[in-house]
């Protein structure tokens, strides 16, 4: 008998459980097992025998439905989580109208607002999310005090921010007034509270921070709150030529 072995993360990943890469973490940090067993990273099962379960809870391979993209403005004091143990107010509870099991493709803090995608389909949240893709990010920012032209330029060539310099962006100032800033900037990766650890490094306050769109794909006019499927278009762009022209990488 011929077993379909595939990798324990792409299983996960398209069983909605997370994207590839977040898969992997919860593997690392011992949270799945497979038939009773801490898995280990680079484990291969069989989905027809295997027993898979993520903390403690069995998952399994959905046999109908297809593949679900979505988009969500969503609202700042929301967690980028579909559960929460501190029960703070989750995205989970913005789209659980929606039957199939997604999940967030990356990351936007709670303070955070604006363009979130999310979906079900494992290759394309790890197309979007990964590192190589350098995938364009663009945000509306407001900072206080000021920002000077020469905090803009050294924000622009890379600062170093938890041991590690960030990569060049692009940062245009859009309006400027008495005791505040607002700036577009355009992001190639996507580290963890990256924008606001930029600002904090030059002693700035972020007052507001909005994400508009991820590549070729914008928020538009959607409402706080609300989602709307990708088109066909927009899904088919982000995974084979995300960066629309106009933003260099």
């Amino acid at each position: 008998m011929r077993y379909n072995y595939v990798r324990l993360q792409k299983f996960m990943a398209d069983c909605g459980v997370a994207s590839r890469r977040k898969s992997e973490e919860m593997i690392e940090n011992g949270a799945v097992k497979v038939n009773g067993k801490v898995a280990r990273l680079g484990d291969k099962i069989n989905p027809d025998v295997d027993k898979v379960y993520v903390y403690n809870k069995r998952v399994v391979m959905k046999r109908k439905g297809g593949k679900r993209y979505i988009m969500l403005n969503k609202p700042r004091g929301y967690v980028t989580t579909m559960s929460d143990e501190m029960g703070r107010k989750c995205v989970a509870d913005l789209v659980k109208d929606i039957p199939e099991r997604i999940y967030p493709v990356g990351r936007l803090d709670r303070d955070s607002e604006g363009l979130l995608l999310m979906t079900n389909d494992g290759d394309f949240a790890n197309t979007v999310t990964h590192p190589k893709k350098q995938i364009n990010k663009v945000y509306h920012v407001t900072v206080r005090p000021d920002m000077t032209d020469e905090q803009v330029k050294k924000l622009c060539g890379g600062i170093v921010i938890d041991g590690r310099k960030t990569a060049p962006c692009e940062i245009r100032v859009m309006s400027r007034m008495e005791d505040r800033t607002n700036l577009e900037m355009v992001l190639h990766e996507g580290r963890n509270r990256e924008i606001r650890k930029m600002c904090e490094f030059f002693g700035l306050d972020v007052l507001r921070l909005r994400r508009i769109s991820i590549g070729s794909v914008k928020m538009g006019k959607l409402k706080k709150g609300m989602w709307r499927d990708l088109t066909f278009d927009e899904v088919r762009k982000l995974s084979q030529n995300p960066n629309p022209p106009g933003h260099s990488r």
